[in-house]
């Protein structure tokens, strides 16, 4: 019996999505008396590996071969679902990002699975098996029972600790042969973002809706942003405007973020918008009106022109930093 957390890299470098995940497979394995075996799939810096032995894990598989460099769902489903045999694994962990919830379901259905998804705290008891998760946007909270032999977690981001031990693992590299035929996904062209923070990586977003009133006035909001070391986003109706790109688009039909800190400036507060950043840990509101649905959700508001207000913060932001 034993943990399996599936741990991402990306260009053979683990993120702290990565480090989350071996710090909830360790204290799940606690849970079960059992053992946190860590997989890398792909070509992985030794380094980066030694890494993951720091948050709890007692074993890391670096598994590598001819096929395995780029995410194929029906490949890494199955490499998966491989080792987790092989290790006797009656849990799988996985991050609930768009890689996870690819292969989740997959795996479930190869290895006749429960799955809990989102899951955003340790498993409230293990015999039954019982997992926390949000439920409907974030309005509400669900108990959900696994009742399954394996059970497959995705767990939400940000919402677990970092729990380091400065402890070692033990290393094991397998190569993996791949039947090409299983190979679907072939990439043409890659292009990165350069020069900016990843939204989706972002401890910080500063966001921005309407309230801006004009995509001229974003100048305060983008310098805010950097000052704090943070990812600029918006929400919809700032994207279908035009004033700020698509890749910017937070939300429901955007992207889904839970950053440690989301500003939302001059952003009512729609259902379909604070389903998307609903994780996150503080969110920060500045809004003319103090009835808007965004103050029900966040930590901190001001009631204010988002003119008005920017200036404000960033030169408070300057005044801290200069000390």
């Amino acid at each position: 019996m034993a943990v399996l957390v599936y741990t991402e890299n990306w260009d053979g470098k683990f993120k702290k999505l990565s480090f989350e995940l071996a710090s909830y497979a360790s204290k799940v394995a606690e849970m079960l008396n059992t053992n946190s075996v860590a997989l890398s799939i792909g070509k992985t810096e030794a380094g980066e590996l030694e890494k993951l032995g720091n948050y709890g894990v007692n074993k890391i598989i670096n598994a590598q071969g001819e096929g395995l460099d780029k995410l194929d769902n029906q490949v890494f489903t199955k490499v998966i679902a491989d080792f987790a045999r092989k290790e006797g694994a009656t849990v799988i962990l996985l991050a609930n990002n768009n890689t996870g919830k690819a292969l989740a379901p997959r795996l479930s259905v190869n290895l006749k699975a429960g799955i809990g998804s989102g899951v955003s705290k340790l498993p409230l008891s293990t015999s039954p098996f019982v997992v926390y998760k949000r439920a409907y946007s974030g309005n509400a909270f669900a108990k959900l029972q696994i009742k399954t032999d394996i059970r497959i977690i995705t767990l939400a981001q940000n919402s677990f600790e970092l729990i380091e031990k400065n402890a070692s693992a033990s290393i094991e590299n397998e190569t993996v042969q791949v039947d090409k035929s299983m190979v679907k996904t072939h990439v043409q062209e890659v292009q990165k973002q350069s020069g900016k923070v990843l939204l989706t990586d972002a401890d910080i977003v500063v966001s921005g809706g309407r309230g801006m009133k004009s995509p001229d006035n974003w100048a305060p909001l983008v310098e805010l942003a950097d000052l704090l070391g943070a990812a600029t986003a918006c929400s919809r109706p700032v994207s279908d405007e035009g004033w700020r790109g698509h890749e910017e688009h937070t939300g429901q039909t955007g992207k889904i973020i839970a950053p440690n800190l989301y500003f939302a400036i001059g952003i009512s507060g729609a259902t379909q918008h604070l389903a998307g950043v609903s994780s996150s840990k503080y969110i920060v509101a500045v809004n003319t009106d103090k009835d808007a649905p965004v103050f029900e959700a966040a930590q901190y508001g001001i009631v204010g022109d988002a003119q008005k207000v920017l200036p404000k913060l960033v030169e408070a932001v300057k005044e801290i930093k200069s000390k």
